[in-house]
């Protein structure tokens, strides 16, 4: 008894056989073919080249956060947030909290202190100078000795000053590249000195260079001993406070500022329920609140790039209508020699896919020539991610489908006699 093919031989049969026609179809027309992947081609580049500028920006915030605030250090502070805060906010934050000062700071160490560092934090922007050259946006900051192991400072010429130094009292002072270019652009600063406010200070270290931040430079910077800063500047009434976990108490960032928060609550006699009356801020609450927008963004700006994506569709519908009805008459002849509605069906379907898929993978091999120019030319920090890969390919092959659904089913309909006699 002779019997058919196996349905899996049969069915893979009339596959390949589909999609070696609609290849064949595309390459007999291959500018026509072009013209219509451009929708696609431009769609699938815009969303890889939005993704990759995306990433680029949360590794860049990421990268920036680290420099300017340290990778696991945190801040205490009477107001200290990320976000816009509206002026009533802030009004209620300033009347409740508590401010920060150094004998709160001693309270900590003195009864977190052989688990966690701790160093008073505080800024002005001021002039430094030295005989015959001046720069006046140079950071002047006040802290510890040991906080370069709670903010990760770099120093690549010289050293920090010593916990000895701070308190003898001794104006020196680390410095930031910007510092160094312009008051001495001689170079070789370690030794020499400069004035802030009429004080003397003397160079003892160098910070390695760490670029901008959020469009705001991070060389500016002038270290020296708190103590010589309130000498500068008056004694503070209120002050931030850094932290940082000792190495080799295994505590996560997590445990650390719950053991500040509850010493600090203690000592402000905060009431069981009522909220912290401080502010803590830590490098995953940045990384969140950028993360958010940087969410938004993209919740916004892909959609958009994927219009032209839908422009591609269509333009694949229309060929496609076009095609079949230049195709009748092959569609009839081949329905007459035994093919079916969904050989018929099939053909068109995978031409539209192939057309649409095809341009996906230009797209993508465009778009990631753009991300690698712009990176290099421009300097920007573009990141090629795999999730915006697959999506744009998944959403061109889909489009391809989508689009070539109706023009395919049209063709699948037709009358094999009514076709035949279409000239």
């Amino acid at each position: 008894m002779m019997t058919g093919p196996a349905p899996s031989v049969s069915a893979w049969f009339g596959f390949s056989t589909a999609l070696k026609l609609a290849i064949d179809s595309i390459l007999a027309h291959k500018l026509r073919s072009f013209l219509t992947l451009l929708g696609v081609i431009v769609g699938v580049g815009s969303v890889v080249l939005v993704g990759a500028a995306i990433d680029g920006l949360g590794l860049y915030t990421e990268q920036s956060t680290a420099k300017a605030f340290g990778t696991d250090s945190y801040l205490i502070a009477q107001v200290a947030q990320v976000g816009n805060m509206s002026r009533k906010q802030l009004q209620e934050k300033l009347r409740y909290n508590r401010k920060i000062r150094v004998n709160d700071m001693n309270y900590l160490r003195s009864t977190t202190g052989d688990q966690i560092m701790y160093s008073p934090y505080d800024q002005r922007s001021g002039e430094v100078k030295t005989n015959g050259q001046s720069y006046d946006q140079a950071t002047i900051i006040g802290v510890s000795a040991n906080m370069p192991d709670i903010r990760d400072i770099g120093v690549v010429e010289g050293r920090f000053f010593s916990e000895t130094e701070e308190r003898a009292g001794q104006n020196l002072a680390v410095i930031g590249q910007d510092i160094v270019t312009n008051i001495f652009p001689e170079g070789a600063p370690l030794g020499k000195k400069f004035k802030v406010k009429g004080q003397e200070f003397t160079v003892v270290g160098v910070q390695e260079k760490l670029g901008s931040a959020f469009g705001n430079s991070l060389d500016t910077s002038v270290y020296v001993p708190y103590a010589a800063f309130t000498h500068i500047y008056g004694n503070q009434q209120n002050t931030a406070v850094f932290g940082r976990a000792k190495a080799g108490t295994g505590l996560d960032m997590e445990a650390t500022t719950d053991i500040s928060r509850v010493a600090l609550r203690v000592h402000f006699k905060t009431q069981p329920g009522k909220p912290d009356n401080f502010d803590i801020l830590t490098p995953d609450s940045i990384r969140g609140f950028l993360g958010s927008i940087l969410s938004v963004i993209a919740a916004v700006v892909v959609p958009v790039t994927m219009i032209s994506l839908v422009v591609g569709g269509i333009v694949i519908m229309n060929i496609m209508l076009v095609s079949v009805t230049e195709r009748t008459r092959e569609i009839g002849i081949r329905k007459a020699i035994g093919a079916k509605s969904s050989d018929v069906l099939l053909q068109f379907l995978l031409e539209a896919v192939v057309l649409s898929a095809t341009g996906g993978v230009i797209g993508l091999a465009l778009g990631y020539v753009a991300t690698i120019f712009i990176g290099q030319v421009f300097e920007f920090t573009l990141k090629l991610t795999w999730p915006y890969v697959v999506l744009s390919l998944f959403v061109s092959t889909a489009v391809g489908v989508a689009s070539g659904w109706y023009p395919a089913r049209r063709a699948a309909k037709l009358d094999p006699i009514e076709a035949l006699r279409a000239d």
